[in-house]
């Protein structure tokens, strides 16, 4: 799950960094926990590593933080493993309105006791009443909480923490070009569909995009919740792991209207439920590969 502040919180997060980007940890990290202890979504302890980052593609300010959560929790008594009754494991609506409130209600505390730094075009935002304009305005709209779909396994996860977890803000394969005090680079362009593009910069204005993302001095980026925080995780892992041996049958699984989606069956290892890919027919299984002769021709 990604967890992403809006662009009206971009320069003040810019000039608090610590501040906010742990106040983003906080929030997602908290919203996901008390959404996930609800009977109502899950009913269950879950675990979990947070992942931030600040950069678009364009390498403008954009913070944003990647979960990465196995799909279920323990039960309340820690007898149980619980899986999720959701195809989207928990709903990005409630959690998305959920990360709102708390985060802005830390934020207006922030402001009472006057940790915050409100430089430049921030100035006016020192006197109360502008701020808390500013804050109701952060209620307009929703803020982004966008759940990808399961990994395929864990070579996949791998391969996802991997890109992720010690990147920064662009790497060396997309840059196409440095000539004449300009960089080329290439990237996706995800508001119109995904589409590639390459953009050209002034030295100064890549450098400063870049330099946008440059944390403060021992900052995490890396953070762990639940069951999987560094104090829990030496007792509880070992209790994931045993209850996640036993062959419990899944519960029905729901769509985002709510309505069950049983499973035609279950996996035999884990007792997740299966879901059907392809339908061969015994014509699918004889058919020869393109460019291949069958083995009587060969033999």
């Amino acid at each position: 799950m990604v967890f992403t502040l809006p662009h009206e919180l971009a320069s003040l997060a810019y000039h608090n960094k610590k501040l906010i980007y742990s106040l983003l940890f906080r929030a997602s990290a908290a919203t996901l926990l008390e959404v996930a202890a609800d009977p109502k979504h899950l009913g269950a302890e879950i675990g979990f590593l947070s992942v931030l980052h600040t950069w678009g593609q364009n390498l403008l300010h954009h913070p944003h933080v990647h979960c990465v959560i196995p799909a279920g929790g323990l039960s309340p008594d820690h007898q149980r493993w619980v899986r999720p009754r959701y195809a989207f494991f928990l709903p990005v609506k409630v959690l998305s309105r959920v990360f709102r409130g708390k985060f802005v209600d830390e934020l207006k505390q922030m402001f009472r006791k006057g940790e915050l730094c409100l430089p430049g075009p921030l100035k006016p935002l020192a006197r109360e009443k502008a701020f808390r304009s500013f804050l109701r305005s952060l209620f307009r709209q929703d803020w982004v909480v966008y759940a990808k779909p399961p990994f395929g396994g864990p070579h996949h996860v791998l391969q996802y923490l991997a890109r992720y977890t010690h990147r920064v803000a662009i790497s060396n394969h997309r840059l196409v070009n440095f000539a004449d005090g300009k960089v080329t680079f290439r990237w996706k362009d995800y508001a119109h569909g995904r589409k590639s593009r390459v953009m050209t910069l002034s030295t100064e204005e890549f450098l400063r995009r870049f330099l946008l993302h440059w944390l403060p001095r021992g900052f995490v980026r890396i953070r762990f919740f639940g069951f999987l925080a560094n104090r829990r995780r030496a007792k509880l892992l070992p209790v994931c792991r045993q209850l996640l041996a036993m062959n419990v049958p899944a519960p029905p699984r729901l769509t985002e209207t709510g309505v069950a989606k049983q499973a035609a069956w279950s996996c035999p290892l884990c007792g997740g439920p299966m879901a059907i890919v392809e339908r061969l027919t015994a014509d699918d299984l004889l058919r020869e590969p393109a460019g291949q002769s069958s083995l009587a021709n060969s033999s």
